[in-house]
């Protein structure tokens, strides 16, 4: 880490000097990280600059997921799924981070039924009555990027299906009340998971939140299978996905051969997640995205 003197502008642009800024904080930082504690590195801390273009993003995000929940319905493709995000996001100065992500062919994820994740909009895949589908969404606008994802119920869905959505949001909701500074990482995933299997549910270990904001996908990793107490030490200025995937079945999964994007339940039972985009405040927590 570049060593900054006391009296130096800090290093997050704010203005101020070091010592009037950062430097209490990072003292902190050290001495946890001394007393063994995981500490996020200074990269993971987002300037107040770097916040504003995040919720900027993330507000474009919102209005996106927005605009699907009032369109979505039964009869039409995920590829008209596909065509709305992309039109909307082009149209309010924005760019679709999944097109072309890694060689991602479309521009949202949309994941129905027992598909966990990373469903691929087709235009022979039709909403039906009954349906459950994740609508992922992920913006970039002036180069920052926010991330939140959805569960839409298609016309009158099983009271099995209905039971797994309302839960994986209780999941997501009853974490953000666990998030403060100065908390963990772990705490998070321990509520989640706790909650979810004590409804007879299974929580995905394998695939979790992630740091968002400067580029798609960055670190820390959040597992939505946690303790409390461990893993990465939450302060003031990170930004991070909370998306629990959870299944109705059993946890294991399997990946599309075909399109090696497409994640499916194993046991073919239905798997729902909702995803907000979060920082770590100074006294808890904004959601710049959901």
């Amino acid at each position: 880490m570049l060593k900054i003197g006391r009296n130096d502008p800090c290093w997050c642009g704010s203005g101020k000097k070091y010592k009037y800024c950062h430097q209490p904080l990072e003292e902190k930082l050290e001495q946890l990280k001394k007393q063994g504690e995981v500490v996020p590195p200074r990269k993971l801390l987002k300037t107040q600059a770097q916040l504003e273009g995040i919720r900027k993003a993330g507000k474009l995000n919102t209005e996106i997921l927005d605009m699907v929940a009032e369109n979505i319905h039964a009869g039409m493709s995920t590829e008209d799924i596909n065509r709305l995000v992309h039109d909307y996001t082009v149209s309010h100065g924005g760019i679709p981070a999944p097109l072309n992500y890694c060689g991602f062919p479309k521009s949202v994820c949309t994941s129905i039924n027992d598909v966990i994740c990373h469903g691929i909009p087709s235009e022979d895949e039709i909403l039906k009555e009954g349906d459950i589908i994740n609508v992922d969404v992920t913006t970039i606008l002036d180069g920052y990027y926010a991330d939140a994802s959805r569960m839409f119920c298609i016309g009158e869905v099983s009271a099995e299906a209905k039971a797994l959505v309302e839960a994986t949001k209780e999941a997501v909701d009853l974490a953000l009340k666990e998030v403060k500074p100065w908390g963990h990482l772990g705490d998070i995933g321990a509520v989640i998971s706790e909650y979810a299997y004590s409804k007879g549910y299974t929580v995905l270990h394998d695939i979790g939140g992630h740091g968002v904001g400067n580029d798609f996908h960055e670190d820390p990793y959040v597992c939505h299978v946690g303790v409390r107490g461990t893993d990465m030490v939450l302060v003031p200025g990170m930004v991070f996905t909370i998306e629990p995937m959870i299944n109705a079945g059993e946890e294991d999964f399997y990946q599309d051969e075909e399109n090696g994007w497409t994640i499916y339940t194993e046991d073919g039972s239905l798997s729902a997640q909702w995803e907000y985009t979060i920082a770590i405040t100074e006294d808890g927590y904004e959601i710049i995205t959901h």
